[in-house]
């Protein structure tokens, strides 16, 4: 070794995620990198900190490959609406509004409502939160609602305007409900965006915390700089400013969504028709804050029943399949667009529709534009049928689920899609068979986002309320420990520098309380984490963890 490790694990249940080597029992850290994989319990080997971990179990931190960073941290601020009742979600929105200055803005978020019944109706919230701004947001973030101050400001409180690639929903005598979908939330967003960088940056730093917490050394942000899912159009400065003052304590990709690429005039002859300023792309940054996929929304949510499916929703009177979010000729431009510039393309696809049109449009560019290992994504891959699953293993495209949809959410999306087609929901077994890598995600805050949760759903896949959440498509604990670690390793295209515990790679663990391959499978929600290193550095310690 060409000089004294910094950090030195020893007494430990090492679970690699290196093929090479699954299994060790200390780990030596120098300079912020793995230098040393153990078998021996103690090796023999002189470091500044020795830690005995007393047969605890090390893994890799754990990647969140689909999150929304900003938005979890201010939906920390924000009323949490996770209720069973419209009266529940009324009476919280009546306490809040009550503690806040007439005219102020009272804002909810995690409201689903296949479980309230219902989606809040303007009239309730106008009788409880009078004298105020109201903005009730979907635990999918692809609706909202808001009331009738709010829909005066925007000019729309009697008559409901046509909104490309979404809807302002009204009643039967087409007078606006306050329900807002998809691209038309952009509407709201017009009055409360951008958000002070301040703001952004604090909402980047205590969702950080929380991420150490939870075992997260790494995230990839799901969409920033634009569109309805931004928050602003220097989003980027946020992470940065984080960084600047020491408060970005988890490494990050972020997603740059569609809305904020334009034409950047270069020369012919450079490819790039479009992109954004100073033709950054996929790639730029370092170990820390890097700029990954373009992300764009083809289509909307299963709960939400907005996912562009090609035969309408279970029950739906009229028969409702969804709709694309754009004009599918402007969906596939994009995206070969952004592929020949040189960049991943993240494609949000929830419904069968929609995924058709994405795999189309990768294997156009591809075709125009060949390309090695481009390593494109479906962000969701919801409602895929066989063929789609086979063609995305084709084409090399990389599918990323959520699993903790499976109880959150799962009841929903079973009674959206109906018997005949469950067996389409969330694909993670056939994605493997298929030969695909598998990532772990959880589209927080839309579902909670420790990965203990979802490695829990990605075994057991049951709805909150008990019901089978296509189970067929179940995985071991050892294989949802995989995608949550090396998996999205891979989907972010840094498998060569994260996602497994082999010498040269960075020293970003978690540590278990127990080892989640060797447990009875309900308990592995319950699982805690011990600490969390970044870095070789001790960034999080639960109470009683002692580093020695």
């Amino acid at each position: 070794m060409p000089y004294e490790p910094e950090l030195l694990l020893v007494n430990a249940n090492v679970l690699t995620m290196d093929s090479g080597r699954p299994r060790a029992r200390a780990v030596a850290v120098a300079a912020g990198r793995v230098v040393g994989v153990y078998d021996d319990d103690k090796p023999d080997v002189t470091a500044t900190n020795v830690i005995d971990l007393r047969g605890l179990t090390l893994i890799p931190g754990f990647h969140d490959a689909h999150n929304h960073m900003v938005g979890f941290g201010l939906s920390m601020t924000e009323v949490d609406l996770r209720v069973d009742t419209l009266d529940e979600l009324y009476a919280r929105i009546a306490a809040k509004a009550a503690t806040v200055p007439a005219g102020e803005w009272v804002i909810g978020a995690g409201y689903d409502q296949t479980k309230t019944g219902a989606h809040p109706h303007r009239n309730a919230l106008d009788v409880i939160a009078p004298g105020h701004r109201v903005w009730l947001k979907h635990t999918s973030s692809h609706m909202c609602v808001v009331n009738s101050l709010v829909l005066d400001d925007l000019g729309i409180g009697e008559t409901a305007p046509e909104v490309d690639g979404g809807r302002v929903t009204t009643d039967a005598d087409g007078r606006p409900t306050g329900l807002l979908e998809e691209r038309a939330q952009q509407l709201v967003g017009d009055l409360t965006h951008p958000y002070p960088l301040a703001t952004l940056t604090d909402a980047v730093a205590v969702a950080g915390e929380r991420y150490l917490a939870e075992g997260i050394t790494s995230v990839t942000e799901a969409g920033v700089g634009g569109g309805w899912i931004g928050q602003s159009p220097v989003e980027l400065a946020a992470y940065v400013a984080a960084r600047d003052q020491g408060r970005l304590p988890v490494r990050v990709e972020l997603m740059v969504v569609s809305d904020a690429f334009h034409a950047l005039g270069a020369h012919p002859a450079d490819g790039i028709e479009a992109g954004i300023d100073l033709g950054l792309r996929t790639g730029f940054g370092d170990d820390w804050l890097r700029l990954g996929p373009m992300k764009i929304f083809t289509d909307g949510s299963l709960v939400g029943r907005t996912a562009a499916m090609t035969a309408p929703f279970d029950g739906e009177p009229g028969g409702n399949s969804g709709y694309l979010q754009a004009d599918a000729d402007y969906l596939t431009g994009m995206i070969i667009a952004a592929h020949q510039a040189g960049w991943r393309v993240a494609a949000h696809a929830i419904g069968d529709r929609a995924i058709d049109l994405a795999l189309d449009a990768f294997a156009a560019a591809a075709d125009r534009y060949p390309r090695t290992d481009p390593r494109h994504r479906i962000e969701h891959l919801a409602a895929a049928r066989p063929d789609q699953v086979a063609r995305a293993a084709e084409l090399g495209v990389i599918p990323v689920g959520q699993g903790r949809f499976a109880s959150e959410l799962g009841d929903g999306m079973l009674a959206a899609v109906g018997k005949q087609r469950q067996d389409w929901l969330y694909r993670q077994r056939s994605v493997l068979e298929a030969g695909l890598v598998l990532p772990g995600s959880s589209d927080r805050p839309v579902a909670s986002g420790a990965p203990l949760l979802g490695i829990h759903d990605m075994v057991n896949r049951r709805t909150a309320t008990g019901a089978p959440f296509n189970d067929a498509e179940a995985i071991t604990p050892a294989e949802a420990l995989r995608a949550y670690t090396w998996g999205s390793a891979y989907a972010a295209k840094q498998e060569h520098t994260k996602g497994s515990i082999t010498p040269g790679k960075l020293a970003d663990f978690a540590v278990l309380s127990e080892d989640p391959t060797a447990i009875d499978a309900n308990r592995l929600a319950g699982l805690e984490i011990a600490a969390t290193f970044v870095d070789g550095v001790l960034r999080h310690s639960a109470p009683g963890f002692v580093a020695r």
